[in-house]
């Protein structure tokens, strides 16, 4: 199949390349988002491969079918930006890689909070500026601490499963309850209780229109002064405007993002010669206690190997009739993350 990947980087080049190596597809990448003024580059291709801030809103999919598209191929598990109901009216497939590595987005996510917890990221900076000063740099024990953990599907089962060697307290809340994660001591609680009694709360849910400002500011309002606040899972969950509130009066003492509700014109590029037009991103970076990565919980060697040959799979899957039903995406409303 003719297939032309957007938003590509020189890493999807790479992977994709090499996955693609036995399967024999003519792959086009672009390194533009795809968007009303790009879809044009999708004409006469067969499919398009998609990633987390591509616009797959009705309006692109209409001009994308029209060009003659039959497949969406997401490189990515979540479908947040996809206009379900405009595709099954156009009639396009829409697949994704519903898991790759979710100890890649488990591990990132300890990773913030260890960073977060005991100021690593302003320690460094002070060392390279030959500044030996512990004040302000006074962290805590994760040992009995309780660490709420939203989402429990593959990837809030793996940030459990790490968070029992540190010997804390988990609660958890889910609309399906993970049976591994009772096994590992893991407590279902309404979402109040989580807020109410969480030292960590770390957010793996899909972006929903039930979770869409989940983070708001009653639900801060309910939480502990001082608590600390992970998202790895997708940007809108949080209301930022809250947060920051939050974060002022300093009901938050802790944020870290590695996804922002605004990111599609600021993630996966190079803006360091530029002046950031958002006004609130640029307010989340004056804080001192908060911490945001660039969307790169996912980037590991494995997690882009994985992504690259699931979507490739995909592709010939369609190409010869025998989609895999877990990697179909329909238009109704998903629950678990």
């Amino acid at each position: 199949m003719k297939v032309a990947v957007f938003s590509t980087k020189s890493y999807d080049r790479q992977f994709l390349a090499l996955a693609n190596e036995s399967a024999g597809h003519t792959l086009e990448f672009f390194p533009n988002r795809l968007e009303p003024r790009t879809s044009r580059l999708a004409e006469g291709f067969d499919a398009v491969c998609a990633f987390v801030n591509d616009d797959l809103s009705e309006e692109v999919i209409n001009k994308i079918a029209g060009h003659g598209i039959r497949l969406i191929a997401l490189r990515c598990a979540g479908f947040n930006n996809v206009d379900l109901e405009a595709a099954e009216k156009r009639g396009l497939t829409i697949l994704r890689v519903p898991a790759y590595s979710p100890y890649a987005v488990a591990e990132h996510t300890l990773a913030l909070i260890l960073a977060l917890n005991r100021r690593v990221h302003r320690a460094y900076n002070r060392v390279r500026e030959g500044n030996f000063s512990l004040e302000n740099l006074l962290g805590f024990d994760l040992r009995g601490r309780t660490i709420g953990v939203i989402g429990t599907g593959t990837i809030g089962a793996a940030v459990v499963h790490i968070l029992r060697g540190f010997d804390c307290r988990l609660l958890a809340y889910d609309v399906v309850e993970n049976e591994e994660c009772k096994k590992m001591g893991v407590e279902y609680v309404e979402m109040s209780q989580l807020f109410a009694e969480s030292h960590i709360i770390t957010i793996h849910c899909p972006l929903t229109p039930d979770t869409h400002h989940l983070i708001d500011d009653q639900a801060l309002d309910q939480m502990q002064d001082g608590v600390m606040l992970i998202n790895t899972s997708r940007g809108a969950i949080i209301d930022t405007q809250a947060v920051i509130r939050g974060l002022k009066t300093r009901r938050l003492g802790y944020l870290g993002l590695d996804v922002y509700e605004e990111e599609g014109d600021l993630f996966f590029k190079d803006l360091s010669e530029t002046v950031i037009q958002d006004d609130t991103f640029a307010r989340l970076l004056t804080f001192p206690n908060v911490l945001i990565t660039g969307h790169q919980a996912f980037f590991t060697r494995d997690a882009l190997t994985s992504i690259a040959e699931t979507t490739i799979n995909n592709i010939s899957d369609f190409e010869k009739d025998q989609v895999k039903e877990g990697n179909l995406v329909r238009s109704q409303k998903h629950v678990r993350g």
